[in-house]
């Protein structure tokens, strides 16, 4: 069995369902999944109904964007109860952030001539967790850009015109978010970060599993991320980052994690609920 822990839905920056995400994972034989949309879980109750129907094994996550040492870290949670008070009362705190930005980043865009509303890209996103990818796609739709990449580039990118900062949480406080809700944590993607001095600091804060694995990994680099997990006493966990269609095929499946690897970072979930008796069943 393969497991592939990091996927998106239209909960957030994804353009597949649940339902669509889950038939995929079966057809390239995974055997288990993780959803992770960006700074939420609304989408898990249906995603597990939907594993359920396909024979897959399911984990309830979510990606939280988060800082350490001035750089944006994304903690990946796993094994989350997505009931837990807390982790709910946070959710949402971070999904008003969010769009708070979607504003900000429409009025620099009327700013500059771009007659495009917050409420045209809400209408895009459906989702309470709305991005940039769904401020891009709002500009496509209404003719200004002619795919997402000219959007990102023209306006959207770090230092372009319609750029704004995420207001984010700290590292420690995610990954103590994440351990409250009887989850375990990972950092994203460590070779996009480009800060690998960064992990043993993350690890001190109680960091549990390093994504060795990922679509943009190169070999050289899965197995550099692989030795310093194993330095730092850290769990190897991987996955796609699927978000739909990536040059007319899905990521989903592109990285598979072991069965080996999935069970230890299931155990080590339930040792981390063992101590916490106060959450919430996943």
């Amino acid at each position: 069995m393969f497991a592939d822990l990091h996927t998106h839905t239209r909960f957030s920056d994804g353009t597949y369902t649940p339902e669509e995400l889950a038939a995929q994972a079966r057809q390239v034989g995974l055997g288990a999944i993780a959803l992770t949309d960006h700074d939420t879980v609304e989408g898990c109750p249906r995603m597990a109904e939907a594993c359920a129907g396909e024979g897959l094994d399911f984990v309830a996550g979510t990606e939280l964007t988060a800082e350490q040492d001035g750089s944006e870290v994304h903690i990946l949670g796993y094994f989350l109860a997505i009931d837990h008070p807390r982790l709910r009362a946070e959710m949402r705190r971070f999904q008003q952030v969010r769009q708070n930005r979607i504003g900000a980043m429409t009025e620099r865009l009327q700013a500059l001539g771009v007659a495009l509303t917050a409420e045209q890209v809400f209408a895009v996103a459906q989702c309470d967790s709305p991005g940039r990818p769904h401020v891009a796609r709002a500009l496509v739709q209404a003719g200004v850009c002619r795919n997402p990449d000219e959007a990102f580039d023209r306006f959207l990118k770090q230092g372009r015109p319609a750029w704004v900062p995420k207001c984010r949480v700290s590292a420690g406080d995610a990954i103590a978010l994440i351990h409250e809700a009887g989850g375990v944590a990972s950092l994203a993607h460590p070779g996009l970060l480009r800060r690998d001095e960064l992990i043993p600091a993350l690890a001190d804060l109680g960091l549990d599993g390093l994504e060795c694995l990922h679509s943009r990994h190169t070999r050289s680099q899965t197995r550099r991320y692989e030795e310093i997990a194993n330095e730092c006493r850290l769990l190897i966990t991987g996955g796609s980052d699927c978000h739909g269609l990536s040059k007319g095929r899905p990521l989903i499946g592109t990285v598979k994690l072991s069965h080996h690897h999935f069970e230890r970072l299931r155990d080590h979930a339930l040792t981390t609920r063992r101590r916490a008796p106060h959450t919430a069943s996943p």
